[in-house]
């Protein structure tokens, strides 16, 4: 059976073709009509269609999407791209493809790739964490997708930053209309943003870890701060979930000094006298959320 599956980004649009044993067929990838909601769906289809008359065959289609779709109007909601908002995204693209279509978060697609076929195969409960421009994560538990009752199974990152001390007030406001998420303080902006509020530099993520690895003070205090609030917000997830993985994407999972770190920072936290859970980075990297919106026909 062929699966395509479609990452439907912010600024890209990626499809990718797999056959029954996870090898790729086809790749393509173009930049994401912004703002326009009609020029999307086009590009989609198109996509699609170019995909499969390219294969010579039909297949089914899964779509990551940055958001969510309601379980309650199948509207698009919770979207950082703004132009889903309120669309019935699935039943126009259904429309347009004139087949049934699987529609998923973004971090969910994440998960399910490394749970089928990446770092968290032999799992049962594998946690796909998303630590990049935003934080967000999705739960597989046996090879099946955690939705959940509201359609926000794994938002880890708009619960508040457990335990916070006194160098993290004032709370800081999150784009979702709250104070002192996870996520304002964990991706990559907010660590850009504590580095520069206790040192007065501007750099990014990439040049802070790049800072630390040459033995700047300033920098490897940045990241020891960042590791503890890691740290503190995933022992919640671990003692509610308690999965056999977590596995860190996103761009700051590059950060390799996470894997040997976190285990501590995090056990420490943990509700248990011995810690089991592993830290892995993915093994699809870039590609998990395409490869998982394909496999959500599996």
């Amino acid at each position: 059976m062929l699966r395509i599956g479609i990452d439907l980004g912010g600024t890209k649009i990626e499809i990718i073709a797999l056959n029954d044993d996870g090898l790729e067929l086809a790749r393509r990838r173009i930049p994401t009509p912004q703002g326009d909601y009609t020029a999307t769906l086009m590009a989609v289809a198109t996509l699609v269609e170019e995909t499969e008359g390219h294969l010579g065959q039909r297949g089914t289609v899964g779509i990551g999407i940055p958001g969510a779709e309601s379980l309650a109007t199948g509207l698009i909601k919770n979207a950082n791209s703004t132009c889903l908002i309120g669309r019935p995204l699935k039943r126009d693209l259904q429309a347009l493809l004139q087949r049934d279509i699987r529609l998923a978060n973004d971090a969910n697609c994440f998960a399910l790739s490394e749970a089928i076929d990446g770092s968290g195969q032999i799992a049962e409960t594998v946690f796909g964490v998303i630590l990049g421009t935003g934080v967000g994560g999705g739960i597989v538990i046996r090879r099946q997708v955690l939705v959940g009752a509201n359609a926000i199974a794994g938002e880890w990152g708009h619960n508040p930053l457990p335990l916070p001390t006194a160098d993290e007030f004032p709370l800081p406001d999150c784009y979702c209309g709250r104070r002192g998420c996870v996520e304002a303080y964990l991706s990559g902006p907010a660590m850009a943003a504590d580095h520069h509020r206790h040192t007065g530099e501007l750099l990014s993520a990439v040049e802070i870890d790049g800072g630390a690895s040459s033995g700047d003070t300033a920098c490897e205090a940045t990241l020891q701060r960042y590791e503890a609030r890691l740290g503190r917000a995933l022992a919640s997830v671990i003692n509610i979930l308690d999965p056999d993985v977590i596995v860190l994407g996103g761009g700051l999972s590059k950060m390799q000094r996470l894997y040997r770190n976190l285990p501590i920072s995090c056990g420490q936290h943990v509700f248990s006298d011995v810690f089991e859970t592993k830290f892995l980075p993915p093994t699809h990297g870039d590609s998990s959320g395409v490869r998982g919106a394909a496999w959500l026909w599996d």
